[in-house]
């Protein structure tokens, strides 16, 4: 496979279809609005492609183990992109929600699969680069999907944010001949295991979204009916492996906590900038968008980097360089527009790095034939944490109501600093660990 013009199309597919994630966020007043309904209604365009997308992410992957990357790519590129299609024509509430359901059952094959191709056929010693790349697409898209998703709400309407996932279709066909041919191999697929698996986090996620303790209660009961099939079951849908490596959990929880502070601080930055200095959806978008585009920029030479200086430095580089950021806001956000701007353009670039790095290392740890499914439970890991992380900011503001606003967020980046810290911990913790294991091996 060359990689050099494979990947780079990859992340332009990827581009879209994460940005797919945010366009719409600016779309939903026009929605509601056009379609009659209510804000709660409403919100479930955003939720339910978050939840479905994450949940195809872990399920794509995991196939990618018995079934050929070029097969689950063709299906998925063409649903997201059929929906997509009726979308663009889509004038009640029940066929726009249909059409993102449908588009989140084909949007994770790019995101799932895209760390599991790099994984498996890029040589580990320029693999950092490929997943860097990967990356800074993700960053750049979350950054530019507002301005992307305002601009064509305002020109063509909300109809027309489908037609931008439209273009996946035109990846499709040339991915299809390029990516290596692979043989299907034998599986015994466990249906119980991956319904439970989609249960565990469908509940979990609607619980935090809807903030509900009944969706909270039968989360619980799938999460214990899950953890009693792993230990009956003999081919499972979630390796009980992966769960038993101690340095696998450790990159877990510090991909649990990273999605934590990306998702939180792009929720809290467009809050900060319309309540405490009042800028307009665009301008707001402006100011988000330099980070992400400096991120892309800095694509080729941090991948450059990991390779040569490995994915700890940079595990440990990215976290500090988040931090001081986190500080920053913690102390004097309200101070000036500037901040969030400035912040942003270290915050950015960071973020990316750091999971360039940490999806690196986890790549490197993992048995090869565990790859699609350590590497779909990694980012469905991690999407959890994005999810979880913006409501749980939510409900930190509501309750903080009686304060002053600025005291208010101030207050929600201290506790995203905490998570930080403690990732920080943890990371310094697999470091150790990992440097004494490959000491005790060596002697």
């Amino acid at each position: 496979m060359n990689d050099k013009v494979v990947m780079p199309i990859w992340t332009f597919g990827l581009f879209i279809v994460v940005m797919n994630t945010t366009m719409f966020n600016v779309s939903i007043p026009g929605i509601i609005q056009d379609l009659h309904i209510s804000t709660d209604l409403g919100s479930w365009v955003i939720s339910s492609y978050s939840i479905g997308y994450a949940l195809s992410t872990v399920i794509y992957s995991r196939l990618s183990d018995v079934i050929p990357i070029r097969r689950l790519l063709a299906v998925g590129l063409a649903v997201l992109g059929l929906s997509s299609v009726y979308g663009l024509f889509a004038n009640s509430f029940e066929a726009v929600l249909a059409a993102r359901i449908l588009q989140s059952a084909g949007a994770g094959a790019m995101a799932g699969l895209g760390l599991v191709l790099a994984s498996r056929y890029i040589p580990y010693e320029r693999r950092g680069r490929a997943i860097a790349m990967i990356s800074a697409g993700s960053a750049m898209a979350f950054g530019l999907g507002p301005i992307v998703g305002g601009l064509i709400s305002e020109y063509w309407g909300w109809n027309g944010v489908f037609g931008v996932t439209v273009l996946v279709l035109a990846v499709l066909p040339v991915l299809f001949v390029l990516l290596p041919k692979e043989k299907p191999q034998p599986f015994r697929f466990d249906m119980v295991g991956a319904i439970l698996t989609v249960s565990n986090a469908a509940t979990l996620l609607i619980a935090v979204m809807q903030r509900s303790f009944l969706w909270l209660a039968i989360s619980v009961i799938s999460l214990l009916l899950h953890a009693w099939h792993l230990r009956r079951a003999k081919e499972t849908f979630v390796n009980p492996s992966l769960l038993r490596n101690s340095s696998y959990r450790k990159l877990l929880t510090v991909g649990f906590c990273i999605l934590v502070l990306n998702l939180g601080n792009l929720f809290l930055m467009p809050l900060v900038l319309a309540d405490l200095f009042h800028k307009s959806p665009l301008l707001i978008g402006m100011m988000i968008a330099p980070g992400a585009i400096l991120s892309a920029f800095l694509t080729r030479f941090v991948g450059r980097w990991i390779d040569r200086y490995g994915n700890l430095k940079f595990l440990l580089i990215g976290q500090v360089v988040l931090a001081c950021v986190l500080t920053l806001f913690a102390l004097d956000v309200p101070a000036s527009p500037l901040i969030i701007l400035c912040g942003y353009l270290f915050f950015s670039p960071a973020f990316s790095a750091t999971m360039a790095s940490l999806n690196n290392e986890t790549s490197r740890i993992l048995p090869k034939q565990a790859i699609g499914s350590g590497m779909g439970l990694m980012q469905l890991i991690q999407f959890f944490g994005g999810s979880f992380s913006v409501a749980v900011c939510g409900l930190l503001l509501s309750a903080q109501a009686d304060l002053p606003i600025a005291e208010a967020y101030q207050h929600v980046y201290g506790i995203l600093l905490a998570v930080c810290i403690l990732s920080l911990a943890v990371m310094v913790w697999y470091q150790r660990t990992s440097t004494t294991a490959r000491v005790s091996s060596a002697s």
